[in-house]
């Protein structure tokens, strides 16, 4: 008796996760599904996850980091629209899926691990950056990553409900305003300071 084993069709889910999942949620802007549809997510999770790269859901990774869901990748890159005019600064949760997405796309990338971004000194001249996971607050240090008029699009924590948001940067000021709510990984390291009280 022979063993036969059927490899997964990544394609077939590739397009699947765009009709089911981008464009039912309004992510139907056309260089996003390019991207997306092209870009094997398979490629950026251990081999034990490979299965369900295209699920509606973050995947854990080896090192503790995460990819998050598909629905969240899409709708940064359409709220951010990146151009070959943006110098690009990716906050990456440790997949590298995200930066892999927007590197064609624009002028120059660059990536940044969440917790020099979070407690860092380096000051930046970003004109977009964009945080792979949610974050609780905009430290000085990540605002000091942003170029002046520069924008973030990232994912935002408000007491437990995870959110996309974006904001730009005018003066020292860079404020989030909140947009969909959708499940997005926390980043543990843009928290805000615990605090106490009597």
């Amino acid at each position: 008796m022979t063993l036969t084993t059927t490899r997964p069709d990544y394609a077939a889910a590739r397009k699947a996760m765009i009709d089911s999942q981008l464009r039912t949620s309004g992510v139907n802007d056309t260089f996003v599904l390019e991207r997306m549809g092209t870009l094997p997510r398979e490629d950026f999770v251990p081999e034990g996850s490979k299965a369900t790269a295209y699920m509606d859901r973050a995947i854990r990774l080896a090192d503790g980091g995460f990819l998050p869901a598909p629905l969240f990748h899409g709708a940064i890159l359409a709220e951010a629209q990146p151009t070959s005019a943006d110098k690009v600064l990716v906050i990456d949760a440790g997949s590298g899926y995200l930066a892999a997405l927007v590197e064609p796309l624009v002028g120059t990338l660059d990536t940044i691990a969440p917790d020099k971004a979070a407690n860092g000194s380096k000051r930046g001249d970003y004109s977009l950056v964009l945080v792979d996971g949610a974050i609780e607050h905009v430290p000085p240090a990540l605002a000091k990553l942003v170029a002046e008029n520069g924008r973030i699009v990232t994912g935002m924590v408000d007491r437990g409900v995870t959110r996309l948001a974006t904001g730009r940067k005018s003066g020292k000021a860079l404020a989030l305003l909140p947009l969909a709510e959708m499940g997005i990984p926390r980043l543990g390291a843009f928290d805000r300071p615990q605090s106490w009280s009597f």
